[in-house]
């Protein structure tokens, strides 16, 4: 679904991202993860068409990316920090979001996380006074409303409550399950543990590992996400 051949990102002379390649299928939740500064937060921003490579490509649905946007309509994305104007009222926001996405009927909205976060209760606040519990639902919200074929979340579950972050994580869970593509990251890997099918694990701009969770299972004879990763880094550490 998403082919990522050779891409490589340059800000000034630090290259960030280093032939970077990858194939994401349908039906995959994908954890991209690694340290600060490995280059997930660029590879998404490429992915979404907000910045450009230097070089390489990346294919949607076998079609390269480059010079086109309408792929983007089939993608949801949920940022690590959601920026909203701060005079609008919820509802404002999401009566625009609606008027520029005029392709989608309104029976086909995706409101169930709309639903489970109370959005309704607090359509007349200014967006301005939210917490950012609160807009990290709305931006939640948004990411499912339209009923892409690929979510993207940027550590959604930064801010969530705990009972919020289940909701979320069950509703990613079902999209799985339903073919959908999710690609996510997240410093907390145990959130990840029930969402994840593969492991893209970048460092210093390059994919240090790309493999399956039942691999990597098989490979540590561990099962939690954390301590595969753990076990992982440190056998390399070992052969270097």
């Amino acid at each position: 679904m998403i082919k990522i051949n050779k891409l490589t990102k340059y800000f000034g002379k630090h290259q960030v991202l280093k032939d970077v390649s990858l194939d994401f299928e349908k039906g995959q939740g994908i954890a991209l993860i690694g340290p600060n500064g490995s280059g997930k937060t660029t590879l998404i921003k490429v992915l979404l068409g907000l910045m450009v490579a230097n070089s390489g490509e990346v294919f949607f649905d076998g079609q390269s990316i480059k010079g086109q946007s309408n792929y983007r309509r089939e993608l949801g994305y949920m940022p690590q920090m959601s920026r909203f104007p701060d005079n609008m009222s919820v509802a404002q926001l999401f009566i625009m979001m609606k008027e520029l996405r005029s392709d989608i009927h309104e029976k086909d909205y995706d409101l169930e996380l709309y639903k489970a976060f109370g959005i309704e209760e607090m359509a007349s606040k200014r967006l301005g006074i939210l917490s950012g519990g609160m807009k990290q639902k709305v931006s939640a919200v948004l990411a499912f409303l339209f009923g892409p074929q690929v979510l993207i979340l940027d550590e959604p579950t930064a801010g969530l409550d705990p009972v919020s972050n289940e909701v979320l994580k069950e509703k990613l869970k079902r999209m799985i399950d339903a073919g959908k593509l999710v690609v996510i990251t997240s410093h907390i890997l145990n959130d990840l543990d029930d969402i994840t099918t593969h492991v893209a694990y970048l460092m210093d701009g390059e994919v240090r590992f790309f493999k399956s969770l039942d691999q990597l299972k098989s490979e540590t004879a561990e099962f939690r996400l954390n301590r595969i990763i753990a076990q992982v880094l440190n056998q390399e550490k070992v052969y270097v």
